[in-house]
């Protein structure tokens, strides 16, 4: 049997295909490191206290990573080394794009940064575009046998990255990876996949591209940084990406422990479009009355009529019903598509309005980065709860403006009062104007 899909990954034996027989060339290791009165995980790296992860008959689990299969001490990791079996293609890029004279320079930079398997952070607004700033970088790695992978934290960034990937390298075949797929894997040169699919690498990586580095599940999770670590080869690279830096990467940045592109203007040479604020401090108690405020009803209507297509943002699961009621005293006639992290047809949805089958979306902030959708308007209702962090919001705004043919949209924000995350949105958004306006 072909054992190629164990090349640079470790895999649990129910991870394996049925009936499989591990050839002599697999390395067995264990999937639990006992020390002491602590235990570690070695797939995710997180330690337990053994009085909290114990088994029967003196056995332990990780709590942490069991979403992909339990690991304990009774489960070992199967694992071939990743040997770069890949046919020579001298020039994979199909993509006939061109890129603006900010974008080439970057390019060139993150060419540079793959070729010498350096750790790089490219700092780009939304809508910069960064994918294809990637394009030769990624082009020139392939070429010269290397295994790459494009993580991101969110399902629908990878959904967004696939087709966009596979027009560019038309003759290479793309691996995509997620939770929610029902495809088997295969082995590729090039794959695209959550950072949660990480956990399952080791080692394989010749460079390796994390997207929206500061995202929730990524930013700040320990275990999904060491998957990061593990499933580069030791000798090779990482391209962080990201609009919205976190402190940690910055301060690696000015520590020198990773290299900084940074580009302030979008693709088509315009400015981010800046936060409108409209106060409501009522909204709350008006939409359990099943009304809205009367300015956010405008928008909608102006939308409505003049067929404008838009994403309207609220804080949380439980607002999405109540603002469909609400919407539909305003708008008998009207459908109200509303989409969250745990719905069924999420993916579904989503498609929907990129396939411009209908005008707008009601969402959370799952879409608050990473999906793109034509001369859009951003509406945020509840723009002052603590759900949504400053870099979400900046996000957010993000997703206004960025087609070239209607690059100035809309972001407009209804909030109760004004509040620090509010304030650090529209000072990171007019800071990022106030660069690009001296390279316009």
């Amino acid at each position: 049997m072909n054992e190629d899909f164990l090349y640079g990954r470790r895999l649990l034996i129910q991870e394996l295909p049925l009936n499989y027989k591990p050839s002599d060339q697999v390395g067995i290791s264990p999937a639990m490191e006992l020390k002491k009165t602590m235990i570690r995980c070695t797939r995710c790296n997180y330690t337990s206290s053994i009085s909290e992860v114990a088994l029967p008959q003196n056995q332990y689990f990780c709590p942490k990573c069991i979403a992909l299969g339990r690991v304990s001490t009774l489960t070992k990791f199967y694992h071939l080394p990743e040997p770069n079996q890949f046919p020579t293609v001298a020039d994979p890029l199909t993509w006939q794009g061109t890129l603006s004279p900010l974008q080439q320079q970057c390019s060139l930079e993150v060419c540079h940064c793959l070729q010498r398997h350096f750790k790089h952070l490219l700092w780009a607004v939304t809508g910069a575009g960064k994918t294809e700033m990637l394009f030769a970088a990624i082009s020139q790695a392939l070429s010269r046998g290397e295994r790459l992978a494009i993580a991101s934290p969110r399902v629908d960034v990878c959904l967004e990255l696939y087709p966009r990937l596979q027009l560019a390298f038309a003759n290479i075949e793309i691996c995509l990876l997620h939770g929610r797929q029902d495809e088997p894997y295969s082995y590729r040169q090039l794959t695209i996949c959550t950072t949660h699919q990480l956990l399952r690498f080791y080692h394989a990586f010749d460079n390796l591209i994390v997207d929206e580095v500061d995202a929730f599940p990524y930013a700040e999770n320990q275990q999904l940084y060491f998957a990061t670590q593990q499933a580069i080869k030791p000798s090779g690279g990482c391209l962080f990406l990201t609009a919205t830096p976190g402190p940690k990467l910055l301060r690696q940045v000015k520590r020198k422990e990773i290299g900084i592109s940074y580009l302030p203007l979008r693709y088509h040479g315009h400015l981010l479009p800046e936060i409108k604020v409209k106060l409501a401090p009522t909204w709350r108690s008006q939409i359990k009355q099943k009304k809205l405020p009367r300015t956010l009803v405008q928008a909608i209507k102006i939308r409505l009529v003049q067929h404008r297509p838009f994403l309207l943002f609220v804080p949380h699961v439980a607002d999405l019903s109540l603002f469909k009621i609400s919407l539909s005293k305003y708008f008998p006639k009207q459908e109200c598509v509303t989409v969250h992290a745990a719905d069924k047809k999420r993916l579904e949805k989503v498609q929907l309005m990129r396939d411009q089958k209908i005008l707008f979306l009601v969402t959370t902030s799952i879409l608050e980065r990473g999906v793109t959708f034509p001369d859009i308007d951003v509406l945020v209702l509840g723009a002052d709860d603590n759900v949504f962090s400053s870099a979400a919001l900046v996000q957010i705004a993000g997703r206004a403006g960025r087609s070239l043919s209607r690059p100035t949209g809309d972001v407009l924000f209804w909030l109760g009062s004004y509040s620090v995350n509010v304030r650090a949105a529209i000072k990171q958004i007019k800071f990022v104007n106030q660069k690009g306006r001296k390279l316009q």
